[in-house]
Parts: C-alpha cells; sequence; structure tokens
C-alpha cells in the first residue's frame, strides 16, 4: 500500500516581498515561516524549501542506512546525519551532502563506507534527486 504525505505552503504577495507559512500535515502545531531573502541569503530564524528538503533526505538516508547495516549483520546503535542542501538563486537546486557520523559495533571502516555510500546511491529521496550532485562524508563514531 502506497502512502501519501503532505504539507501544504500559503504564500502571500510577490516573490521578493512577500512570504509564507509551511505547515506539515503530520504535525497540525507546525507552522514554519518562509520568505526569498532566508532563501536566497540565509536564516537563523526563518525556514526554506532546501531545509526541508535536507530534513527529507537526511531522515531517508538514515532509515536506508540503518536497514542496510542490520542487513549486513551489523545493527547501528546511533546514527547522525545532517544533509546541507545548496541553491544558487537563478540556478537552483545544486546539490545535496551528507554528513553522518554513526556507532556500528563490529564493522570495518571499508565496509560501513561501502554500505554508506550504497545506502546514498539507494535512498528514495537521493533517487528523486538524481539530476544534483550528491556527496557523502561518512564516519564511525
Amino acid at each position: 500500500m502506497a502512502a501519501t504525505s503532505e504539507a501544504t505552503t500559503v504564500w502571500n504577495g510577490t516573490l521578493f516581498e512577500g512570504s509564507g507559512t509551511v505547515s506539515l500535515d503530520s504535525s497540525k502545531a507546525a507552522s514554519l515561516p518562509v520568505n526569498w531573502k532566508a532563501r536566497a541569503e540565509g536564516s537563523d530564524s526563518v525556514t526554506t524549501p532546501e531545509e526541508l528538503l535536507g530534513a527529507a533526505h537526511a531522515a531517508c538516508f538514515s532509515m536506508q542506512f540503518s536497514n542496510m547495516l542490520t542487513e549486513a549483520g551489523s545493527p547501528p546503535e546511533r546514527i547522525q546525519t545532517t544533509a546541507a542542501v545548496t541553491f544558487q538563486p537563478g540556478t537552483g537546486i545544486t546539490g545535496s551532502h551528507l554528513l553522518v557520523s554513526a556507532t556500528v559495533p563490529g564493522i570495518s571502516e571499508d565496509d560501513f563506507e561501502r554500505i554508506a555510500n550504497e545506502a546514498k546511491a539507494t535512498c528514495p529521496v537521493s533517487q528523486a534527486l538524481a539530476g544534483v550532485q550528491l556527496t557523502i562524508e561518512a564516519s564511525l563514531a
């Protein structure tokens, strides 16, 4: 059975002067502000489509990596993933860089790196981002 997830954005005004909010269907209390300035210049207090995409990529990769490690006989204790999604005004999204630190007892460095790269290539969000550069730095904690 397929699952569909939803998020809704309400935007008011023009691109450069306007602003909006993103609401996540799974969390009725979550309403996140968005605007062009934050997207083009960065912000510590206003979200961007790229930040939301990074959250999706980090979560998807972590789940895929966890499953692949477990299937390889090395279940992880902890995986921490940060996805840095780059947006270039006038060009668009140019890449997503995964920074991963994981505690995986009994795994070799070579197996860890191989499985991390396989997870990066096969997680559904990575596949959806096939048109941009995907990179990874993975280390055992």
